[in-house]
């Protein structure tokens, strides 16, 4: 583990028994969308893999502690968030499994050689809603850089054929989403909708994509996060989702890693 070094504004998490994370106190935070993404993330501890738009970092550290991936490429715009990625990788003894670049996604130029690709984009068109007060939210959250096409042509970039795309997305958009993947030649084959609890909208979605797959689908039931309307209990399946950060579970007869 590296040493920590704690800046002014910065404070430190413990995600679980193995992973420190260094959070800025008014940027981003590690949220409920990517532990689920993590564990979306197929077992495969020999995948190569990318992350588009790294943040601090929990999403790769994860994957890499996991073993959903060997090794992992980060690519970060912001180059604050690209230094704590690094800051967080070598805090955790990660830094030789996790390379950190600072760049936007619609310049990535791959050879086409990853097994993986995941990312948690900006789920909000540049021009929706009202923007954060911190500049560094704000491009988190919305399209600044690249809209959600852009995101699945770098994957595309990347990725070898047969190689596989994961995002958490918005519910709203999925149609975006599936409709983005398609043009970059990623066919959607695994989705999952996660609904805060019974009775309530889906809140995220989760896809899994394989580039140059033919078309088929294969939808898990609906996850809820809470078991009844108070939110205060998990269910059964996202307490078995925190203890194995897995959810192959939800996909029985396909739970052979790539």
């Amino acid at each position: 583990m590296g040493e920590l070094h704690l800046q002014p504004g910065e404070r430190l998490d413990s995600i679980n028994e193995r992973l420190r994370l260094i959070l800025k106190t008014d940027g981003l935070t590690f949220g409920t969308d990517a532990y689920l993404l993590a564990a979306f993330l197929r077992t495969s501890g020999k995948a190569a893999a990318a992350e588009l738009g790294g943040g601090t970092g929990v999403l790769s550290l994860l994957a890499l502690t996991k073993r959903k991936a060997d090794r992992t490429d980060v690519y970060e715009i912001q180059p604050e968030f690209a230094v704590l990625c690094r800051r967080n990788a070598a805090l955790n003894g990660l830094d030789d499994r996790m390379n950190v670049f600072c760049g936007d996604v619609r310049e990535i130029r791959g050879e086409q050689k990853l097994d993986l690709v995941y990312s948690n984009p900006p789920y909000m068109k540049g021009d929706c809603g009202r923007e954060n007060a911190v500049s560094a939210m704000n491009i988190a959250r919305r399209e600044v850089h690249g809209s959600i096409g852009d995101f699945c042509a770098a994957a595309d970039r990347l990725l070898k054929h047969g190689g596989t795309f994961a995002v958490v997305y918005r519910p709203d958009r999925f149609v975006d989403l599936v409709c983005a993947m398609r043009e970059n030649h990623l066919e959607v084959k695994r989705v999952v909708f996660v609904y805060p609890s019974a009775g309530d909208r889906p809140c995220l979605v989760l896809a899994e994509a394989k580039k140059g797959a033919s078309s088929g689908l294969v939808m898990a039931p609906p996850l809820l996060i809470y078991d009844g309307p108070d939110k205060k209990t998990y269910t059964s399946e996202m307490n078995r989702i925190y203890d194995t950060c897995s959810m192959d579970f939800l996909f029985p007869g396909t739970e052979k890693s790539r």
